[in-house]
């Protein structure tokens, strides 16, 4: 994910690419490394010396649980707007960090999938919830996601409570080699059942929503959870 960000934020004209940071490769030129054709700093060691010596206004989080909150963190306070697509933030992360946003008035983004069509499947499995007496989510991803439920599963679970006065909706997780990001959600009635899928079947399917939410979160002063507010802003 993170090679792709990079590709997806080198390749737009009214972005800049002023360096990555990683595990390894601390120091190397980013866009050989990444095989970029225009300049795009280098790499750092940790998110902290990337902030401090490339003045970022917004950084991409795609690092794991606990990391990412400090990465996020560590972000706000020097005014830096992070879009954090890293999974594992529990409530009470959010909350604290919500609360850092307003303190500070930066504008940042937790969103648990940046496919436009996903988002749209959540909207919709929301929306049909209030119809059906019984759902479940099904959701698939690669061998190596080291989360289960997703993070889009267990967004969209909490928006059909929500629409459903509170029915829990079961997930069943499934981790395949081949497997990209995938989910379904199931309904059930009288006599008749309703499927919304939606399919990611390559990683660039979410750059469209990455760039969405950087043009987007520096124009914020708090915490936007999920791509859909993005995404109305864009429509209008």
């Amino acid at each position: 994910m993170g090679r792709e960000v990079c590709a997806a934020v080198s390749a737009a004209d009214d972005m800049e690419l002023v360096g990555g940071f990683g595990r390894s490769h601390a120091g190397e030129d980013l866009a050989t490394l990444a095989g970029l054709s225009r300049p795009a700093g280098r790499m750092f060691d940790d998110a902290a010396h990337l902030y401090d010596a490339a003045s970022p206004n917004v950084v991409v989080d795609f690092t794991v649980y606990p990391t990412t909150v400090d990465v996020a963190r560590e972000a706000v306070v020097r005014g830096i707007s992070p879009v954090i697509g890293a999974t594992g933030w529990t409530d009470e992360d959010e909350v604290s960090f919500e609360s850092m946003c307003d303190e500070y008035g930066i504008g940042a983004a937790i969103v648990p999938n940046f496919a436009l069509g996903a988002v749209l499947m959540m909207r919709f499995a929301a929306e049909a919830a209030r119809f059906y007496p019984t759902s479940e989510i099904v959701e698939l991803h690669h061998d190596r996601k080291l989360d289960a439920p997703s993070g889009t599963a267990r967004a969209t679970a909490r928006r059909m409570a929500t629409a459903a006065a509170g029915r829990d909706v079961p997930i069943h997780s499934v981790r395949l080699r081949g497997l990209v990001a995938h989910q379904e959600v199931l309904f059930g009635g009288e006599g008749e059942t309703l499927t919304i899928r939606h399919d990611s079947l390559a990683r660039s399917s979410f750059m469209a929503g990455v760039l969405l939410a950087v043009r987007g979160v520096r124009a914020r002063r708090n915490l936007v959870v999920g791509l859909e507010s993005f995404m109305e802003c864009s429509a209008s």
